[in-house]
């Protein structure tokens, strides 16, 4: 969810919420005779008040789960979800009276302070990492193809080096087997007798093989910087006839590069809810245990 000028009216009215409700807080504090209390009567209505949005802020994750409960437009809950989820820390804040209280009420404040620190991370991430993964990942595909996506790549790639270097080993199974006629069309690669593709089918089997089949940010050709010299010594290595295939080659590194980025970007896009919706539902719960305690006692 990107903050765009969709946001200004929650925004706004977030702001006059807050204004309002600081200069009653501050008001009351002023004119009463005793210590403020959470139980005072102005005191509740900000308790009551900032548990409600919290219940809001909550019914998100209920709303994506229950079919029945879909009511009204998904970008006005997560517009609703981040400005009153925001909006409830301060009115809660005043109703404790700027304290964070007990050993209850402690624990309940400093989960709080989590929960509303993950969520501006995560907003944060939500405006600015599509973005960035539109610049740096340009041959972006859905993200669940991935693994199917890797698995071409690698059949395309054995395809290649096979094709113009006569054969390779390790083209064992049926599947790649039953393509690898389909990637012999290729216009690059073209089959050379001899040794002269000797230095391509080692760079292959020894270095980019397991780079396409088993991709990590520790492997070599995982730096760019270090892929394109490897290729630049490669065409200085090979006739001219294997350049097409050695292209087509960096062609697949590059976007099994891309492919790994968009992996890292998705994880960073969406692990941050492993650690602010759990954080959420203990608020939650905390805050159901101080009410009932409040009222009991």
């Amino acid at each position: 969810m990107r903050i765009d000028s969709t946001h200004r009216g929650w925004a706004v009215a977030s702001g006059i919420a807050l204004s309002i409700a600081g200069t009653g807080y501050v008001g009351s504090v002023a004119v009463a005779d005793r210590p403020w209390s959470g139980g005072s009567a102005i005191g509740l209505a900000y308790g009551i008040a900032g548990f409600a949005m919290m219940v809001f802020a909550g019914l998100l994750a209920g709303r994506k789960k229950v079919p029945i409960w879909r009511v009204g437009r998904a970008q006005t809950w997560m517009r609703g979800h981040l400005w009153l989820g925001l909006l409830s820390f301060p009115i809660i804040l005043f109703h404790s009276g700027l304290a964070f209280g007990g050993s209850l009420t402690r624990v309940m404040m400093w989960t709080f302070v989590a929960v509303v620190v993950s969520g501006v991370v995560g907003a944060a991430l939500q405006h600015f990492l599509p973005r960035l993964m539109f610049a740096r990942v340009p041959m972006e595909t859905i993200f669940e193809q991935i693994p199917h996506v890797r698995a071409q790549l690698l059949v395309e790639a054995d395809g290649i080096v096979s094709e113009a270097c006569g054969g390779l080993a390790v083209l064992t199974d049926p599947a790649a087997e039953r393509t690898q006629a389909a990637a012999s069309k290729l216009q690059s690669a073209v089959r050379i007798d001899g040794d002269a593709g000797a230095p391509l089918r080692e760079f292959y089997l020894s270095e980019m093989r397991s780079f396409v089949a088993e991709p990590g940010n520790a492997h070599p050709l995982a730096a760019k910087s270090h892929a394109d010299q490897v290729f630049a010594r490669l065409r200085t290595l090979l006739p001219a006839s294997f350049h097409g295939a050695l292209s087509d080659l960096e062609n697949i590194c590059e976007e099994e590069r891309q492919l790994s980025r968009q992996q890292r970007l998705h994880a960073w896009l969406h692990g941050w809810l492993l650690t602010h919706i759990p954080l959420s539902f203990a608020l939650l719960v905390l805050a159901i245990i101080h009410i009932v305690t409040a009222l009991r006692y």
